[in-house]
């Protein structure tokens, strides 16, 4: 059986985080990607994580490319491509500019690859998920953002740390648009099956959320020179990894609404089945009035930076 090929464009921290995880987990073939001033840094790191792979016996094959050919046939494809978040910028600074190259991304994608689930992470997410879906045309089911694993699992991470227990045993719930808006759930958030809300006071609760919320704020402010890295190529390999092994896990991600929700038209962050099929569905909770209309806001923020791409 071949084995898969995952195109990944954008060869920056990210992307070379996304190889080195596609190759560790032997997902297939990955193809690092970005713009023709970067030839010997996309072949450079795909190299060096290419001769990892001998230190840990494992079996991939790894290149990079500026050439959009050599991504042709991609059974996966993750974006990482744009003008990352620095020091002061919200994730809506970026709309104009990488509206434009996100454009360029889907033109390429629809010739090259059009049979790839694609997963999205160039910000602001929900956004630049809209613009690849209406350039492509590619089925909903086939194209999603990476942003509800991210969230989820920093409030996983905060909750673990807060409570001295594995994070292995926390399972958090974060819905709604990537940014200021995102709608964690603590009704929905557990500790081994053990609901939050009785391991923890509402106000340090309150600012598990708040700092949720503002989790990728934090780490562009302590790294000063970009954004997080690591914890966004994890949430994205595990969505890759879902579709390729169809594993059907239900992963909270940006998919397209078709009335689930209330909401219709818009990428936004639910819980969703991805598996062979791609985002095979949309799993509905049923939300309180204060969840509902949290969610409802937050639909409303994405629906202005939608608006604000011209597309």
């Amino acid at each position: 059986m071949a084995r898969a090929k995952i195109g990944l464009i954008g060869g920056g921290n990210i992307g070379g985080q996304l190889a080195l995880l596609a190759a560790q987990k032997e997902l297939g073939d990955a193809v690092l990607f970005d713009i023709p001033q970067t030839e010997k840094m996309t072949s450079g790191k795909t190299l060096d994580i290419l001769q990892s792979t001998a230190v840990y016996g494992q079996s991939a094959s790894l290149s990079g490319t500026t050439d959009w050919k050599d991504l042709e046939g991609s059974d996966v494809l993750i974006i990482t491509a744009g003008v990352p978040r620095k020091p002061g910028m919200s994730r809506d600074d970026l709309v104009k500019i990488n509206t434009g190259i996100m454009k360029d991304v889907a033109e390429n994608a629809k010739k090259y690859c059009p049979k790839a689930f694609t997963i999205v992470i160039s910000n602001p997410l929900d956004a630049m998920v809209y613009v690849y879906h209406k350039i492509t045309g590619f089925s909903s089911k086939k194209v999603c953002g990476m942003a509800g694993v991210l969230d989820s699992s920093r409030m996983e991470t905060f909750i673990a740390e807060e409570l001295g227990v594995s994070v292995a045993d926390v399972t958090a719930l974060v819905m709604g648009g990537h940014g200021d808006s995102m709608v964690p759930l603590p009704r929905f958030t557990t500790v081994a099956g053990v609901p939050i809300t009785e391991l923890l006071p509402k106000e340090r609760i309150e600012a598990i959320v708040k700092r949720t919320a503002d989790g990728g704020g934090e780490i562009v402010n302590l790294l000063k020179t970009g954004s997080a890295y690591f914890a966004p190529a994890a949430s994205a390999i595990k969505m890759a990894e879902s579709y390729l092994r169809d594993q059907k896990r239900v992963l909270p991600c940006a998919a397209y609404l078709n009335g689930e929700y209330g909401i219709r038209g818009y990428f936004i962050g639910v819980p969703a089945v991805i598996g062979a099929g791609g985002v095979e569905r949309v799993v509905e909770i049923r939300l309180t009035a204060d969840e509902q209309a949290l969610l409802d806001r937050s639909r409303g923020h994405v629906a202005d930076l939608v608006k604000a791409t011209g597309i």
